[in-house]
């Protein structure tokens, strides 16, 4: 078996749309996970600094290792999905298995999002358990019973 691109120059038969369904998954792929972690990245700050308590410090850096983090998971699924499925004889195939492709990325880049929403949330609650109460203690008329 000769390699993808030794293939293509070759003439192989269907080895061009394989290359060509390769090369559009990995940018399409990779632009929406760079503009999601970008997305998040932006939007994300002002609820990690919620989430801890206006230290802007730790959640600035708690939101870079978050960025890095899904770029490398991502990034990582991206490459490794490259492999699997079927491969593309035709424009018709191409699209079917690019839209596939594209369409797994896309349930990975959200599942993702929404995890990380989830524990940041349950982080958030847990942290404004630690606050005060908007009314002072003291401004509490204690009712008895008679």
């Amino acid at each position: 078996m000769k390699p993808i691109m030794i293939a293509t120059i070759a003439g192989e038969e269907g080895s061009a749309a394989a290359v060509w369904t390769y090369i559009a998954y990995l940018l399409i792929s990779v632009a929406l996970t760079v503009w999601v972690a970008r997305t998040l990245h932006k939007n994300g700050r002002i609820f990690l600094v919620d989430s801890f308590l206006g230290n802007e410090p730790l959640a600035d850096s708690v939101n870079h290792l978050l960025v890095v983090g899904f770029y490398l998971i991502n990034i990582g699924y991206v490459t490794l999905a490259l492999k699997y499925g079927d491969k593309a004889t035709d424009a018709r195939t191409a699209l079917e298995i690019l839209s596939t492709k594209v369409g797994l990325v896309l349930v990975v880049l959200g599942v993702m999002h929404f995890s990380n929403l989830f524990i940041f949330s349950k982080m958030r609650r847990r942290a404004t358990l630690h606050r005060p109460p908007p009314i002072p203690p003291e401004g509490y008329v204690k009712m008895t019973r008679g």
